[in-house]
């Protein structure tokens, strides 16, 4: 039982409304058991625990990042894409929240069984299709049906974002993703039975000067297989797997391929602005080092060893005579 604590001035008044007979001690007792009372409704039982959700929410929170680039590019206007909220709910009731004559995308993603749907706002979609044909992407409502030309150039549109969810999915689980059909009408889909439990990903959208929602939504039928790996549990786990002996080699073959820039310091000087100013061909600045002591030889802008100059093969060289060690490193940090 979850305890309220009340401030001194709320308690006050409660004992005030008692003593003058505005609330009796049994209404105070009666209005505390109704608070306590949860009405629980069998048909939208929540099949997803707040771990999962939360961090289905982390994998669209990244979609939403990557439509972004992807539309600004091809749209070539402002856009904005982030996910608003998500919530479980029955299929029935997300059907009918969906407007008619709207975009519907029906997604399959293989290796996972059934299909999804990507929700797409009229204005917004309408505005993209306007902005491909050239136009400013003023906002207008359309009320027939895609045409044979509108429905292909709709499709090329949606069909590249899938690469997008492949990589937003890949942290879970490797999919390769088929745009199946662009529908309008909602009452045409029947993915799930209506009493299915559904996960709706709501994102705002920004195209331009129009605004609506993209709705994703994923039935719990297809995301089952993978439930588990939406629990916190295994995402710690995974964050510490040991990388296997042939990523261990491919990396340390990267590594070492790496190119570094490398300095290697005479020394250095300090003279005035007007000095820096007049200098001209054939002036000498006196360094602050020994001509006889070692250089120091750095490693991206950082100390690591002392060396000589020289010349090797008539070109100009540094011998390496030592590393420059800082404690941590003597410690085997």
């Amino acid at each position: 039982m979850n305890d309220e604590i009340l401030s001194q001035n709320e308690i006050d008044a409660l004992l005030s409304a008692i003593s003058t007979g505005e609330m009796s001690a049994e209404d105070l007792k009666k209005d505390e058991s109704e608070r306590r009372v949860k009405v629980y409704d069998f048909k939208r039982a929540l099949r997803f625990s707040k771990d999962q959700i939360r961090n289905l929410t982390r994998i669209y929170d990244n979609y939403a990042r990557l439509l972004t680039t992807y539309f600004s590019s091809q749209l070539r206007t402002y856009i904005n894409i982030s996910v608003a909220s998500v919530d479980q709910i029955p299929y029935e009731e997300y059907i009918r929240s969906v407007p008619h004559m709207t975009i519907l995308n029906v997604i399959e993603i293989p290796p996972l069984e059934g299909r999804m749907i990507m929700e797409v706002h009229p204005n917004l979609g309408y505005t993209m299709l306007d902005r491909i044909l050239g136009g400013k992407g003023t906002n207008y409502n359309k009320i027939d049906n895609l045409t044979e030309i509108e429905m292909k150039l709709m499709k090329n549109l949606f069909d590249r974002t899938l690469d997008y969810l492949q990589e937003a999915w890949s942290s879970l689980i490797e999919i390769d993703p088929i745009l199946l059909e662009i529908e309008v009408n909602p009452q045409f889909l029947h993915v799930v039975s209506p009493n299915e439990t559904v996960v709706v990903i709501s994102m705002n959208a920004t195209v331009g000067e129009t605004s609506g929602m993209i709705n994703i939504c994923i039935p719990h039928v297809l995301l089952e297989p993978v439930i588990p790996k939406l629990s916190a549990h295994y995402w710690m786990e995974d964050m510490d797997k040991v990388i296997n002996p042939e990523e261990a080699v491919l990396l340390e073959k990267k590594i070492k391929e790496a190119k570094l820039e490398i300095i290697a310091e005479l020394g250095s000087s300090n003279i005035s602005v007007a000095d820096f100013l007049s200098l001209s061909l054939g002036d000498v600045i006196e360094l602050n080092a020994n001509i006889n002591a070692p250089m120091v030889v750095k490693i991206g802008n950082k100390p690591k060893f002392l060396g000589q100059a020289g010349t090797k093969n008539k070109r100009m060289a540094v011998q390496i005579l030592e590393e420059i060690k800082e404690g941590n490193e003597e410690d085997g940090w």
